[in-house]
């Protein structure tokens, strides 16, 4: 479990489509083998410390034809952003992912003192 020493926690949240293939046959939707899509956020505010980040696909429009395949993780999370991160592999075709995130994590407050 992760304690936050701020009196003052903030919560950040989109819905992001990382990516469309389907439409111009893209490496998602074409490929074979692994394959990876990175989209950077950078949050509304910055927090104090890096928050805690919470991703859920929130679309997934993928072939039926092979193995469902898929990864979703948060990479070079900040103060200031985060990557998301969704990885397929195998034979698996994705045409489309949406995905909700959420960041909480302290913010800055005018109660800090900082020495």
């Amino acid at each position: 479990m992760r304690r936050f020493e701020s009196h003052t926690i903030g919560v950040d949240h989109g819905d992001e489509i990382l990516f469309s293939d389907f439409e111009d046959d893209g490496k998602m939707w074409k490929g074979e083998g692994p394959r990876a899509v990175r989209h950077a956020i950078t949050f509304s505010e910055g927090f104090s410390d890096v928050p805690v980040i919470s991703l859920q696909l929130s679309m997934v429009d993928m072939s039926n034809e092979a193995f469902i395949r898929g990864d979703l993780q948060p990479d070079n999370i900040t103060k200031s952003g985060f990557d998301i991160v969704f990885r397929t592999w195998g034979d698996s075709r994705v045409a489309r992912i949406r995905v909700a995130w959420q960041a909480m994590g302290p913010l800055p407050s005018d109660d800090t003192w900082e020495l």
